[in-house]
């Protein structure tokens, strides 16, 4: 079988049908690729349309176009794939004019494709037609759920709380389960995941790939691409290296590293917060799962494999804090974003109007926290769901940014961030645009939590324990700022009530003090 780059080269007489793969497809264990058929030609796309929806960040771009070119390449062992590269000389920069292009050449009568994962990539489908052609979708044999999972798991009248679908999806797969009972008697963990790291803990350094991409990164410099961020890595040559995995080998070989080096601490210190490695005790597998070079099934009863080999390493609260982030979390998120799309998209419960703060792009600010989550966040393409949720999502919140704006620079700059995952995670959890669909109370905090699970504090500009006042710190006197004006909104939520009652017994001077700081901060916010 052979690997295409040019229409020309295709006998247009062979082939009646063609198979779409998107760039998020790269499952090799698809039941598409278990027999070879002479009349399917297999088709993928780069296209400015993908590029250009978002500036996304360069190290994103780079994996994609590298494990969509790697996937091709091991694709074509065994069956006709024509691959449109973004300077193609005939490529029409749009999925359904390329589609339309390579039908007309080939006189194709049936196009099939796999469920897309975006909203936008669905319609976009669903409304393809073409007389003499039958457009057929089919399952992408990825996720645990289908997409109508929220209708599935929930009656109407229920109250969509992660906690009921995660436990349903435990029972139905029997992990972690005694019987009909959770191990151990408890089905979250949580409580004993919430730790700070300690200076004496080593941790791992990451293992990265040296995935050489020079030809890549020249491509996108040569059409023009918008993207944000670095590069990360050049090698002895100066070729432009990329540590991310773009193959399957190279995913399973970061699942094994995890397993080993990180599983066993990875619970206890998920949520901690330092400056002493990027990753931490982290995964980092959301790429190669959002892509589909790992099945999130073989990534958790690989790691459930290695707590029933070992429960002493592996321990029981470490496992049960993954498992839940993959087979409870991600499967939640998916089921939300596919129920309330695309309405979810606009929703601002909060009328925040905010433009996002240049330092988001720059990372130059004096706040510590948000310097090092920024920095690492342009220089790695990633940061963990602390940093995303309680250091950038808090403070973006706090100030009262726009979420489109919010949206734009999550879905961008991280290498994992595929709209089916990052816009609930971003407008409903860190935003509360959403208005409580997905989270029951905002996730905001002052400064002193994010002192309680880092270093940050101690060598900051500002000062953590000052209440009010230049020098205060940001994220206290806009939490209460945040407070004061939701209080209409917020103060009946059982939730926060405590703090409402804590405002209000504040003095009247004192709460003045704290809101003009606040207002001060707001007006001069590209400054802090």
């Amino acid at each position: 079988m052979a690997l295409f780059y040019a229409l020309n080269k295709l006998d247009s007489t062979q082939y009646t049908e063609v198979r779409l793969i998107l760039g998020d497809q790269l499952n090799a264990s698809h039941s598409w690729f278990g027999e070879k058929r002479e009349n399917v030609l297999y088709v993928m796309m780069e296209m400015r349309q993908e590029t250009d929806y978002a500036t996304h960040h360069i190290q994103k771009v780079l994996a994609f176009f590298a494990a969509m070119r790697s996937f091709a390449k091991a694709l074509s062992d065994k069956h006709d794939v024509l691959y449109i590269t973004l300077d193609h000389q005939g490529n029409k920069q749009t999925l359904t004019d390329n589609l339309d292009m390579v039908l007309n050449h080939c006189h194709i009568t049936s196009l099939l494709y796999q469920a897309p994962d975006e909203w936008r990539l669905d319609e976009q489908l669903a409304q393809y037609s073409r007389p003499d052609t039958s457009v057929s979708m089919v399952d992408t044999e990825h996720f645990y759920t289908q997409r109508d999972a929220l209708s599935t798991y929930f009656k109407s009248t229920d109250n969509l709380l992660m906690e009921n679908f995660y436990r349903r999806i435990r029972k139905s797969h029997g992990y972690l389960m005694e019987g009909d009972k959770p191990k151990g008697g408890k089905w979250n963990y949580d409580h004993d995941n919430r730790k700070k790291l300690p200076s004496k803990v080593e941790v791992p350094d990451p293992l990265l790939f040296d995935n050489e991409v020079t030809d890549i990164y020249q491509l996108l410099q040569q059409q023009g691409i918008k993207t944000i961020g670095k590069v990360a890595r050049h090698d002895d040559d100066d070729n432009v290296v990329l540590g991310w995995p773009i193959n399957r080998k190279q995913s399973r070989r970061l699942l094994a590293f995890f397993i080993e080096h990180c599983l066993p601490d990875f619970g206890r210190y998920q949520d901690a917060l330092s400056e002493r490695g990027w990753s931490l005790f982290h995964a980092r597998l959301s790429f190669s799962m959002n892509s589909k070079m790992l099945s999130p099934r073989e990534v958790v009863e690989s790691a459930i494999k290695a707590h029933d080999d070992n429960p002493e390493r592996v321990n029981l609260a470490q496992i049960e804090g993954f498992v839940r982030q993959i087979i409870g979390w991600r499967e939640y998120i998916r089921a939300i974003y596919w129920a309330k799309m695309p309405d979810y998209a606009q929703h601002n419960k909060l009328q925040h109007q905010r433009q996002l703060p240049g330092f988001y792009w720059s990372a130059d600010t004096k706040m510590a926290c948000m310097r090092h989550a920024i920095s690492q966040s342009l220089e790695q393409a990633y940061a963990h769901h602390i940093q995303r949720l309680m250091v950038t999502g808090n403070f973006a919140l706090l100030a009262g940014v726009n979420p489109d704006e919010v949206d734009a620079w999550y879905l961008g700059i991280y290498i994992d961030a595929i709209e089916w995952v990052e816009l609930p995670n971003t407008r409903g959890m860190s935003q509360f645009a959403d208005g409580g669909i997905l989270a029951t109370k905002p996730y905001v905090s002052g400064g002193n939590y994010i002192n309680k699970m880092s270093h940050y504090c101690k060598d900051c500009h500002y000062n953590v324990s000052q209440k009010h006042g230049q020098g205060a710190c940001p994220f206290n006197v806009l939490y209460w700022h945040f407070i004061d004006r939701h209080k209409q909104r917020f103060a009946n939520n059982h939730r926060m009530s405590m703090m409402y009652r804590q405002w209000d017994k504040r003095d009247a001077e004192e709460r003045k003090a704290i809101l003009n700081t606040a207002e001060n901060y707001l007006i001069h916010i590209q400054e802090l």
